[in-house]
């Protein structure tokens, strides 16, 4: 049998595409942003940036995958749960479509360094206003990524509701991804309004919703099973 014919395969390539995008993710963010970009000094910043370009790009490049990797992964979720509710799984795949859109949009302000460290000085922008441009439109990017995990944590919310019901997957998995998705969702709600209650917070909640995600990705591959036909139904009792 194909690893991945049928159903089955679906939930395989649906958890695949799902981990690529999350390493990728972490690539950009928690690797190369980490290690290149010092918070609050844009002086700084520049400096690794104009000493790492290749790195600062490949963090680039990891975006672009991970945004890939969310799209087809939407679309082979929404296959895989349409059957259990299937205006929710529309909502679902919407939610998640809006906030790609929306990582894509921070994405153009994270590449805006590059541009402006290429070739600098520029004509009319000195090296001090250039450093405060890389600041200022790295801030610009954090900010709009913030919303667009608010997105995404609603998704991983209706996903996870739509796993507990289906009966394909443990439970406990729908009931983790539900609540890690709320909880990323609420605290980044928050920091729109109230940065200073949640920013200490925001990592820790994208950590949450992080590891279940992770879990209901390793869940395709492992405990995803199709649903009885009736004739097997009626055989069993």
């Amino acid at each position: 049998m194909k690893p991945f014919a049928g159903m089955e395969g679906k939930a395989r390539l649906a958890g695949l595409f799902t981990l690529g995008a999350m390493a990728a993710h972490i690539f950009g963010d928690a690797v190369v942003r980490a290690a290149l970009v010092v918070p609050g000094n844009g002086r700084e910043t520049a400096r690794n940036i104009a000493d790492y370009p290749w790195l600062y790009r490949a963090g680039e490049a990891a975006d672009v995958a991970m945004l890939c990797g969310m799209i087809v992964a939407t679309a082979l979720l929404y296959a895989l749960f349409a059957p259990m509710g299937r205006n929710l799984a529309r909502v679902a795949a919407l939610m998640s479509l809006t906030g790609v859109a929306t990582l894509a949009a921070s994405g153009i302000m994270t590449m805006a360094p590059s541009v402006l460290l290429d070739g600098a000085p520029h004509p009319g922008i000195g090296m001090t206003e250039a450093h405060s441009l890389v600041q200022l439109s790295l801030a610009l990017g954090q900010a709009v990524q913030g919303i667009g995990r608010i997105f995404i944590g609603l998704y991983l919310l209706l996903i996870g509701l739509l796993a507990f019901r289906s009966g394909r997957l443990p439970r406990a998995v729908g009931i983790g991804l539900a609540l890690g998705g709320f909880v990323q969702m609420a605290v980044r709600s928050v920091a729109l309004v109230a940065p200073e209650l949640a920013d200490a917070t925001v990592i820790q909640a994208d950590i949450v919703a992080l590891l279940a995600e992770a879990a209901f990705a390793l869940s395709l591959f492992i405990f995803w099973r199709p649903r009885p036909s009736p004739e097997r139904s009626a055989a069993d009792s």
